[in-house]
């Protein structure tokens, strides 16, 4: 994806994040939260790719170490102590991922025994696969801007931990999927049901770690991901990812995206997935365009979850491109699916005008969600690393 000359909005808004949550202030207690670190490690390597200032990988290496030591321990508050891994401190600064990540919420997990209670269950601890897997992108986005293959053997890690860490038990036709949420130990579920897309996601980010090992070819060694790419394209079998959250929606352009950058590097051939991914895209934008959501008042919005349509937005005129430039290896409907969307790609300068302005900012619906907010803004603004493979 073509680099731009960064803004100063993004430059500002990502050292802000830095300061705010102990990246680059030592004085300052480390705040990690795994989906918005891992959004923030890509934007850090974005900006170096266009500035070639080392300051900004000092930032995403400071940030990964960070994770990997905050979000790799228990909690201050829990009575275990050490890795949730289990290693040794030798064995944990080998594999830092092995044992997953916690999310970082701000309340402890729901022990094994404790009644659930959805409102809370939001705020309390554990690990997410799909937050796993935005964390193996960023890990295998360090290895490809940095050419140092221990990221890549670290998220190649952290996909078989939690690929066998949330699969479920079979289901009553014979079938495993994954449990949506897991205790921090991943020795029992949190959330029982499957999230929507999180066997897509696994089946996408393994075919990417796949294509990132093969690049390091010599300098990494180990167990493949040939298992759990069967085994994750099993489980999106006969699955439908219509969805009609913003955030949702633009999460399945990005998976485009990067099923078309693999399929043109010769990575994967999954004609018949994208083809769903982009009408399942196409349907949801359709709802989200009759209820009008984005002329709501901001009291009544989440920045990062429309944020995250935006992101994914900004990936359909590049499939287009691609798609356009390799039609023996791309479907001619592919291209007409991706006309369509275009349709939608003026909706990103109504989200990224909206939640760029001041008095946006300054309400508690931004407020509250701060961090998540400037990342993905910054994201959006400059989204080049982050949608890349």
């Amino acid at each position: 994806m073509k680099q731009t000359a960064p803004s100063e909005e993004v430059r500002d808004l990502m050292i802000q994040f830095a300061e705010k949550t102990g990246i680059s202030t030592p004085k300052t207690l480390p705040k990690r939260y795994l989906w918005t670190d891992a959004f923030a490690v890509c934007n850090f390597l974005t900006l170096y790719r266009q500035t070639g200032d080392e300051e900004y990988i000092r930032l995403a290496l400071n940030l990964i170490d960070q994770v990997h030591n905050v979000l790799g321990k228990h909690r201050a508050d829990d009575p275990r102590t050490g890795w949730i891994s289990g290693f040794s401190d030798e064995e944990r600064q080998r594999h830092p991922t092995a044992g997953g990540l916690r999310i970082g919420k701000p309340l402890p997990e729901r022990g094994p025994t404790d009644p659930y209670d959805d409102q809370s269950e939001w705020d309390r601890d554990g690990q997410y696969f799909h937050y796993l897997t935005k964390w193996m992108h960023a890990l295998c986005r360090t290895s490809m801007v940095t050419g140092n293959p221990q990221y890549c053997r670290w998220a190649v890690e952290l996909a078989q931990a939690a690929h066998d860490g949330f699969r479920t038990l079979p289901q009553p036709d014979g079938k495993k999927l994954l449990y949506w949420k897991m205790s921090i130990d991943l020795s029992y579920p949190l959330v029982p049901s499957m999230g929507l897309h999180d066997p897509l996601d696994g089946l996408i980010t393994y075919h990417e770690l796949s294509l990132c090992t093969q690049k390091f070819t010599g300098a990494l060694t180990g167990p493949d991901l040939t298992w759990e790419l069967t085994d994750a394209a099993t489980m999106c079998e006969g699955q439908h990812w219509e969805t009609t959250d913003s955030l949702g929606i633009g999460g399945l352009l990005c998976d485009a995206y990067r099923v078309v950058q693999m399929t043109a590097k010769g990575q994967a051939n999954m004609s018949g997935l994208l083809l769903a991914l982009l009408r399942a895209s196409q349907y949801g934008l359709g709802v989200l365009a009759s209820h009008d959501h984005l002329n709501d008042p901001p009291e009544y919005r989440l920045a990062f979850r429309e944020l995250g349509l935006s992101i994914g937005l900004k990936a359909i005129a590049n499939m287009r491109d691609i798609v356009t430039a390799h039609p023996d290896l791309f479907d001619y409907s592919l291209a007409q699916d991706l006309e369509g969307l275009m349709a939608h790609v003026p909706l990103i300068e109504i989200i990224e005008d909206f939640w760029r302005k001041p008095t946006n900012q300054h309400q508690e619906s931004w407020l509250d969600h701060r961090d998540i907010n400037m990342v993905m803004l910054a994201t959006s603004l400059s989204p080049e690393e982050f949608l890349s493979v």
